[in-house]
């Protein structure tokens, strides 16, 4: 129970020093954010303008910045984020937010958690079998690929299947033609679209974790409990994933639980190569227009996700390794 209250502890304060953060940082820009905005529009700044702005952004010049931090913390805590100024000019950023968060977990998070699902067998596999011809091809092909880069083996793919071939659609998340709805035509449209940009992630990040599960297990497998366990005469596969993988899989948990949580920011690149309508496109657009309301909005949704998934990341290492909930 200490160990779950420690880590929630931690978790709280990690989350109100990011909130600290996301809150200062725009303020302690040089500049006006309102007159940037403005003045990236070709008129003249009426008062009223600005005035609105500054609202927008909650730099009301008329507050302390005591009181400015605890109408953020409010507006936080009740998921009022402002509106998107220049990206999607006065749309809710919840809403907005919201509508592209499904479209980059069904991409990034089923791709990063089959990734981690492979990489990981493979890896065991490998460690197991080393040596042998698996061991020998499998993780240096791999691992070649990772040092790949995401937006370059992704236009060799578009030049490739999309425009040489046409077999495959390249852009967007759906046919423009289409109605968005649960509907077989529309789903089969989108998961159509997504091969190509899953199949680039998948590629191009499953070498990470064949590599890290099968150097770990080699060093596992020679732990005396495996030893004994072979001695005891037990089943191959059970001395295999039961004594070894379990053991060796530990330290594979943070890395995917960090990678689960970056999930929610979407792979940028790829997003923004394929044009698909995830939050790292998202984000990127927020960037160029200077959007801050939306950009501090994913930021803090970035942070929330990564944290999230460390604390989950504690307690699964937790159940799986009783000694990680010593108190020394």
């Amino acid at each position: 129970m200490r160990f779950v209250l420690r880590r929630l502890g931690f978790f709280a304060l990690t989350l109100w020093v990011a909130l600290t953060l996301n809150f200062l940082l725009p303020r302690m820009m040089p500049g006006n954010p309102a007159l940037a905005i403005i003045a990236s529009h070709k008129g003249g700044v009426s008062p009223q303008a600005l005035k609105a702005l500054d609202a927008e952004f909650g730099l009301n010049r008329h507050q302390s910045m005591a009181s400015q931090y605890a109408q953020y913390l409010r507006d936080v805590s009740t998921g009022h984020f402002g509106v998107s100024l220049t990206t999607y000019p006065g749309a809710s950023v919840a809403r907005i937010v919201l509508d592209a968060i499904p479209w980059t977990l069904g991409l990034v998070g089923v791709t990063t958690v089959l990734a981690f699902i492979l990489g990981t067998l493979i890896g065991i596999v490998a460690a197991w079998r080393r040596g042998g011809r698996l061991d020998s091809i499998m993780p240096p092909v791999f691992v070649i690929m990772t040092v790949i880069p995401y937006f370059w083996l992704g236009l060799v793919l578009i030049l490739v299947f999309g425009v040489t071939l046409h077999w495959l659609p390249y852009f967007f998340g759906y046919d423009f033609t289409l109605t968005p709805g649960f509907t077989w035509t529309f789903i089969s449209n989108v998961l159509e679209h997504a091969i190509l940009p899953s199949f680039t992630l998948l590629i191009t990040t499953i070498g990470t974790w064949i590599l890290t599960m099968r150097n770990t297990m080699i060093t596992t497998l020679a732990e005396d409990y495996v030893r004994m366990a072979k001695a005891k005469g037990l089943p191959a596969w059970r001395i295999m994933f039961d004594y070894a993988a379990r053991n060796a899989i530990l330290p594979n948990l943070t890395g995917f639980a960090m990678s689960l949580g970056f999930v929610v920011g979407g792979a940028i690149l790829i997003e923004e190569v394929f044009n698909y309508p995830g939050v790292g496109y998202m984000l990127l657009q927020a960037v160029f227009n200077d959007d801050y309301p939306l950009m501090q909005t994913l930021f803090l949704l970035i942070t929330v996700a990564v944290l999230v998934a460390i604390l989950l990341s504690d307690v699964a290492t937790a159940i799986l390794d009783p000694r990680t909930r010593s108190e020394s």
